[in-house]
């Protein structure tokens, strides 16, 4: 009777094996892949598909099952909204659907309406843009309701474009459009596209991303919103503060958390949580100025505290006390976030070059390559497979024979 349980189990369980990466830097917003991924690759080797893209794209591709989900934006006022779903196997399109932006369009020349990530529940996908247009789609590309934010809030815009990308805890997808003029961080119902929340935040242009914070030992799970201000924790469910971090942030790259600590870049990097005798205020435990991230967010892999600053150098502090390990310097601009599988950190710079990086072996560069496309957006890690899009297409790199 025993062995049967267990095969039935298995069996069960079988489908789950598959691993998501549900929305910007992962499932938990940590950067931190479950499984490796190839190391090298070139145009003849480790290429599994590539497929063309309609417009444009800086927003990262997500994983959920055994599908591919993505975003872009066309026409001469990148107008055109678009959500594209393909089969991770073999690149095939499986589904695109198209909708009109309802919000405002315009935004610097580098980047365009299809910047934000979309997110999903495993269940739907969450496209956001930055027109503030939010569409919710099930998993085959039905329509499941739309909300265009500019026409509860037609203030809430960016004169160079909005880029935060959506995360989704329960059921209430957080939405951060915040900006110079009407500016708000809101948490909607994932079933109904309601307004379950909203909160003012501060009026300053801002294109970081919600982080998630997972609760210990059965705790509520919290999400961090991160502004020039500082950092503030907040149920996903209401929108209530139970902590803040008010010493001022970055506005573009966005921190993590790891093992009850945010590492947050504030000051170079400042590692904080909840204060043991004021919870409501946090404590900061190191803050360490020599590592300064430039656009790509922070990521954290055992004791190691890794960032790209704006001149291409790849630093690592450690995460118990934010002393100085390594650096390596790197070739270009990085606009997209690196991401971890294994040992390995992955990124992108803006011309294309993806270079490998052996974390474990302080910093040395294994391999790089060029796909000679404007690369942008962060790799998304699923399954041993990198997926990695410029504006015109999108790769699948993964072990061949």
């Amino acid at each position: 009777m025993l062995r049967f349980r267990l095969i039935a189990i298995l069996l069960t369980a079988s489908p789950a094996c598959a691993e998501d990466w549900r929305s910007f830097r992962g499932v938990e917003t940590s950067s931190i892949a479950a499984t490796p991924a190839p190391t090298s690759w070139s145009n003849d080797s480790n290429i599994a598909w590539k497929v063309d893209l309609p417009g444009r794209g800086l927003s990262s591709p997500i994983v959920v099952k055994d599908r591919v989900y993505l975003t872009a934006s066309s026409g001469g006022r990148q107008d055109r909204l678009h959500v594209l779903c393909f089969d991770a196997d073999t690149g095939t399109e499986l589904w695109q659907r198209r909708f009109w932006a309802t919000g405002r369009t315009s935004s610097h020349p580098k980047t365009c309406n299809a910047a934000p990530t979309p997110a999903s529940d495993g269940e739907r996908i969450f496209a956001f843009f930055s027109s503030n247009d939010l569409a919710c789609l099930d998993l085959d590309g039905n329509l499941q309701w739309f909300r265009g934010l500019t026409y509860d809030y037609p203030n809430a815009s960016n004169s160079l474009g909005m880029s935060s990308s959506p995360v989704v805890v329960g059921e209430t997808v957080i939405v951060m459009v915040e900006n110079d003029a009407d500016s708000f961080t809101t948490g909607i119902n994932t079933l109904t596209g309601e307004e379950r929340w909203r909160i003012e935040r501060p009026r300053m242009a801002n294109w970081t991303s919600p982080v998630i914070w997972k609760g210990e030992q059965g705790g509520e799970d919290l999400v961090l919103l991160q502004a020039g201000t500082g950092i503030v924790a907040v149920k996903p469910t209401t929108g209530e503060k139970v902590w803040s971090y008010d010493d001022g942030a970055a506005t573009i790259p966005s921190g993590t958390v790891v093992n009850g600590i945010a590492y947050v870049p504030s000051h170079g990097v400042t590692a904080i949580r909840p204060g043991q005798s004021t919870p409501h205020v946090a404590e900061i435990v190191w803050q360490e100025n020599s590592l300064n991230p430039g656009t790509s967010s922070i990521v954290v892999l055992g004791d190691n505290v890794l960032a790209i600053n704006n001149s291409g150098v790849l630093g690592c502090i450690s995460a118990k006390d934010g002393k100085r390990q390594w650096q390596t310097r790197l070739e270009g601009d990085f606009s997209g976030s690196p991401v971890i599988a294994g040992r390995h950190l992955y990124a992108f710079n803006e011309t294309g070059v993806g270079f490998v990086v052996d974390v474990a072996d302080k910093g040395k560069i294994v391999s790089q390559h060029g796909f000679g496309d404007v690369i942008l957006c962060t790799p998304a890690i699923a399954d041993g497979a990198i997926y990695v899009r410029s504006d015109q297409r999108l790769w699948k790199i993964a072990a061949t024979k």
